[in-house]
């Protein structure tokens, strides 16, 4: 049974391909896709994959869909249809059938159906056996007047949409140096806080509380507060607020993002300050997938509640490191 009210997207191009009536972007369909393929991947007790057209796994129909994950849809037992991908967002035309529960796959593969009889048959194909044809019955008004094509392109034209000015967002910003980025994110910062300035290297604060008079160094044992959002959307990736534990850590010896460290060098004990951070001085044009995106900007919050001084050693040369940070694995600015 296919789940086509639940995840509409993916049963619309399952259905699609398997009836030879489809379309996605200019590619057009008119043939039973997966009629004549193999299930090339079998592995007893787990599960059985099919769908490539190279029959070897490394094969799509010529685009890649979104993923649809439902939270009501788990992998449970045998019997569960959900979609073959390489990472989020790269489904094509592949699937597998479990033979058992698989709980570790959960949210992480778009489940659209399940074996209501015949699961002794999946439990039979073994690697290579060849699919004669896949047929689709729709019985009741709903499933009748289920279209493919509209059903997929509903859910995924906004989100192509989305993307595609993502896209372009991003190659403006590749477009500009670095110089003219620094200039555009000041601009567009100062429209909101008129008293914000900005650094040498493209940081930009608004001071609320300097603090002592005394600035860390390296070396210095500090515990501050933060939180930490993205400069597009607002959105919060990491707070120590919400853990009502202030981050303790070495000041340039457990190694930060660049604009972070140089936030936090601005204020004493006590200080407060509101940062942006350009993505360059921060996880740069390929973000952090699956937590910052491409491109982008940071915002963070930043107390200090706590500074150790440490005589600063002339003689000590100091790092820095443009390429990211190291510190406790649990915390992930």
């Amino acid at each position: 049974m296919l789940e086509y009210q639940k995840t509409p997207m993916t049963v619309g191009n399952f259905v699609g391909l398997a009836e030879g009536n489809f379309k996605v972007g200019d590619k057009v369909f008119s043939k039973p896709y997966y009629d004549g393929l193999i299930f090339h991947r079998v592995i007893k007790d787990f599960m059985i994959q099919g769908g490539c057209p190279k029959g070897d796994g490394t094969g799509d129909p010529g685009y890649k869909f979104y993923d649809e994950i439902e939270s009501e849809l788990k992998h449970t037992g045998p019997g569960i249809l959900s979609m073959a991908n390489s990472g989020p967002g790269t489904n094509g035309s592949q699937f597998f059938i479990t033979h058992k529960a698989t709980p570790w796959l959960d949210g992480k593969h778009t489940i659209f159906g399940h074996v209501v009889k015949g699961q002794d048959v999946v439990d039979a194909i073994a690697q290579g056996d060849k699919i004669n044809s896949v047929r689709i019955v729709r019985k009741g008004d709903k499933a009748t007047a289920f279209n493919a094509i509209n059903e997929f392109e509903k859910v995924y034209g906004p989100l192509k949409a989305e993307d595609d000015k993502k896209n372009e967002a991003y190659a403006k910003i590749a477009a500009m140096t670095e110089d003219q980025y620094k200039e555009y994110m000041y601009k567009e910062v100062k429209k909101e806080f008129k008293k914000a300035k900005m650094t040498k290297s493209g940081l930009v604060y608004i001071m609320e509380k300097a603090g002592g008079k005394a600035k860390p160094v390296q070396g210095t044992k500090l515990s501050i507060h933060y939180v930490g959002t993205l400069r597009a959307d607002g959105k919060k990736f990491d707070s120590s607020r919400d853990r009502n534990q202030p981050m303790a850590f070495v000041y340039k010896e457990q190694r930060m993002i660049p604009g972070f460290e140089e936030g936090i060098g601005l204020l004493g004990l006590g200080g407060k300050a509101k940062i942006f951070i350009p993505y360059f001085q921060a996880y740069g044009k390929g973000g952090r997938p699956g937590a910052i995106p491409p491109y982008s900007d940071l915002v963070f919050e930043i107390e200090v509640v706590m500074m150790e001084e440490t005589p600063k050693d002339e003689n000590k040369k100091e790092e820095h490191n443009h390429d990211g940070h190291k510190h406790d694995e649990n915390h992930k600015h």
